[in-house]
């Protein structure tokens, strides 16, 4: 289709458009392949060198591979977006819908081959380490005028233990008994570990495609497996990876979420953006302890704006005709 073939080194280096100028990425999560996309031309307004898939990058909950795949060629064959992604880093993990079983996780029978069928629509080449191991979890370290950036894909699928149903007629599921099941599974959690142990990048972004503090709504998240998120949080503090950002999507709404934890010199954010085609127009409002600012309800996409003079990340929700909805700016500690 005349598309440049997108990134897909897992460390490169790019020239920034000088030295005052922002590196961007940008994020989104939940697309219909069957409902038109009406963001790509806004998104492309701000320059964003990354794009990052946050999960449910199209609806196909099947177990049917042809139909599957036929849904990823509807996606991936939109004139829009094949013009979007030239000469863009292509990121992104995948979520329940696109899974293929709506809040699948370990059990779900064709894991396997649709990973495959993820890593083909993600642009992964065939011979790479990730269409070897079980889940898509990757990593890819940007350097910037000799600052870095290191984005940490997880999956929270392939290996994903049950989930715990809720007692409250009102919510789906509750948190497990502490220190029952995982999210992650041990190997991955070794991968993340070592991830973040040897990274020296300036800005570390931890993807996830449920969101990681909101933890009171009721449908998946982070929380329905606590020691999972303590697990994290200490994590983070005990390898010292600095400016970690977590990403997020699913909830068809965007937020941001802000948590202080001990002996981390700055604030945990997680960023949830959500969605790009269909939102919950409905949504009236839900418990979150670490909500900063309003959530948004009308389709939108995130952006990261990295400020390496200042340390500095500049966190906005946009949406149809590049309008700004909400702004968080993180400050973090020099390096």
């Amino acid at each position: 289709m005349g598309c440049k073939t997108p990134f897909q080194q897992n460390s490169i280096t790019i020239k920034n458009n000088g030295n005052d100028s922002l590196f961007t990425i940008a994020f989104g999560s939940c697309d219909n392949q069957k409902i038109k996309n009406e963001l790509w031309l806004a998104i492309d307004q701000n320059n964003p060198s990354v794009w990052i898939w946050g999960g449910d990058n199209i609806y196909s909950d099947t177990e049917d591979m042809k139909v599957l795949n036929d849904n990823y060629q509807i996606q991936k064959q939109d004139p829009e977006y094949l013009k979007f992604i030239q000469n863009k880093i292509i990121m992104g993990t995948w979520d329940d819908h696109d899974y293929g079983a709506n809040d699948g996780g370990e059990e779900y029978p064709l894991k396997r081959e649709s990973q495959q069928l993820f890593l083909d629509f993600i642009g992964t080449s065939k011979n790479a380490l990730e269409r070897k191991r079980d889940g898509v979890y990757t990593s890819k370290i940007i350097t910037i005028d000799n600052n870095k950036v290191k984005i940490i894909v997880l999956d929270s699928r392939f290996f994903r233990t049950a989930l715990t149903k809720a007692t409250d007629s009102t919510k789906r599921f509750q948190p497990n008994d502490f220190g029952q099941g995982t999210l992650l599974g041990s190997d991955q959690w070794k991968w993340l570990e070592n991830e973040l142990q040897t990274s020296d990048a300036n800005f570390n972004i931890i993807v996830s495609s449920i969101q990681f503090l909101s933890n009171k709504h009721g449908f998946e998240t982070w929380g329905n497996f606590p020691h999972e998120v303590e697990k994290l949080e200490k994590m983070i503090v005990s390898t010292k990876a600095k400016g970690t950002i977590m990403i997020s999507g699913d909830r068809h709404i965007s937020t941001f979420s802000s948590k202080i934890i001990d002996s981390l010199p700055y604030p945990l954010v997680d960023f949830t953006s959500s969605g790009l085609t269909h939102t919950y127009k409905g949504f009236s409002g839900e418990e979150n302890p670490y909500q900063k600012g309003e959530v948004v309800k009308d389709i939108n996409f995130g952006l990261l704006k990295f400020d390496f003079k200042n340390n500095k990340v500049i966190m906005e929700i946009r949406g149809i005709d590049n309008k700004l909805m909400q702004q968080f700016i993180q400050i973090y500690p020099a390096n």
